[in-house]
């Protein structure tokens, strides 16, 4: 069995480029291969990857944890568990860390739901 080569013809479009065009049409076609998943990770998050940034935040996982379900159950992970803490702390004119522990707590999450509300994330 024969393999029909069809190498010449799929390469047709890129004979006359020269080595600085074929290298900026690579880049080109990789940031097109790239974008989506760009994309995915500036618009989606997940539950993992909310605990990691409030853990980077210097909060422990006994706090993380009831962070990331009050923010899953107010409807707000899509903007972030670490940026809740923050607005709800600037909001109020208190530390980060007491922020957090009243959200870990289970308080205040009314007050930091209306932040969002009508918001982009």
């Amino acid at each position: 069995m024969k393999r029909t080569d069809d190498f010449l013809t799929r390469r047709a479009h890129l004979a006359e480029m020269s080595d600085d065009q074929l290298r900026d049409y690579f880049w080109q076609l990789a940031e097109q291969v790239v974008e989506p998943l760009l994309k995915l990770g500036y618009e989606n998050t997940t539950p993992s990857i909310e605990r990691s940034v409030l853990l980077r935040m210097g909060f422990s996982s006994l706090e993380v944890k009831p962070i990331v379900e009050g923010a899953i159950a107010h409807n707000l992970i899509g903007h972030g568990a670490g940026n809740i803490v923050y607005k709800l702390a600037k909001h109020k004119g208190i530390p980060l860390r007491q922020a957090g522990e009243a959200l870990a707590r289970g308080e205040l999450w009314d007050e930091a739901a209306a932040l969002f509300e009508g918001g982009a994330k």
